[in-house]
C-alpha cells in the first residue's frame, strides 16, 4: 500500500486529485495540506511514502518544502506538480531533491505511472520536462572534459531511461553494488549531486532521447 499526501493551495486541484486515485486499491490518502508548513506539521507526527507537492503555495513553496522534507525526512519521497517546465525553474526544483516532476496538464495514466516508479525507487519525468533538461546548458558540455568508460555510458543512460538498479544490474550481468558503485564515481567523476545531474547529463550529451 503507497501511503500518498498531497499539497496544492488550490482545494479543487487536491479533490480532483483525489477522485482520480479513490478506486486505486494500492494508494491510501494519507492526507493534505494547502501549502508547506502543512507537509512539514503532518510528518512530525505522522508518516507517508510519497508526496505529490505542488511548487506555488503560499508561506511555504514547493522548493522550501521540499528543501525541508529530504533534510528531516529523507524516506519520503516528492513529486513536484506543477505547469512550470522552463529549464532555469525545472533545475532549481529538482536540485532541491524531488524524485518526480510531472505537470498538472498530464493525465491519470501518466500519474499512475509517476507514483508507481517513484515508488519502486526511481524517478520519473513527464516528457516535457525532459525536454525542458535537454536544452544546452550555459556551460560547456562535460564530455569536452570528463571521460567515461562504455561501461559508464551504458549506465548512465539507463539510469536517464528510468531503470532501477537491480534493472541495470539484470542487463548488464553485474551484481546491484557494481552498478551501485558506478553511480558514485559517476557522481564524482561529472561533479554533480545526484541522479537527475546524471539524467540531465545524459540528455545534453546525446546518451538518451526525451523524445
Amino acid at each position: 500500500m503507497i501511503k500518498l499526501f498531497i499539497a496544492d493551495d488550490h482545494q479543487m486541484i487536491i479533490d480532483g486529485l483525489k477522485s482520480l486515485l479513490v478506486d486505486e486499491e494500492n494508494i491510501q490518502i494519507a492526507g493534505e495540506a494547502n501549502d508547506g508548513f502543512g507537509v512539514l506539521k503532518f510528518l512530525e507526527k505522522e508518516s507517508c511514502d510519497i508526496i505529490l507537492l505542488d511548487i506555488n503555495m503560499p508561506q511555504a513553496d514547493g522548493i522550501f518544502t521540499t528543501q525541508e522534507v529530504k533534510k528531516h525526512f529523507p524516506q519520503v519521497k516528492i513529486i513536484i506538480l506543477s505547469m512550470h517546465n522552463s529549464r532555469d525553474f525545472v533545475d532549481s526544483v529538482l536540485s532541491a531533491g524531488a524524485e518526480g516532476y510531472i505537470l498538472k496538464n498530464a493525465g491519470r495514466d501518466e500519474l499512475l505511472t509517476a507514483i508507481e516508479t517513484v515508488n519502486n525507487g526511481s524517478y520519473y519525468y513527464s516528457s516535457e520536462i525532459l525536454k525542458s533538461l535537454a536544452q544546452p546548458a550555459a556551460k560547456p558540455k562535460l564530455t569536452e572534459t570528463v571521460q567515461l568508460s562504455k561501461r559508464e555510458l551504458e549506465i548512465i543512460a539507463m539510469i536517464a531511461a528510468e531503470q532501477t538498479t537491480q534493472e541495470i544490474a539484470a542487463a548488464l550481468f553485474i551484481s546491484p553494488h557494481t552498478v551501485d558503485t558506478h553511480r558514485k564515481n559517476l557522481l564524482a567523476k561529472l561533479n554533480v549531486r545526484n541522479t537527475i545531474g546524471l539524467v540531465k547529463y545524459a540528455l545534453q550529451n546525446g546518451l538518451y532521447s526525451a523524445e
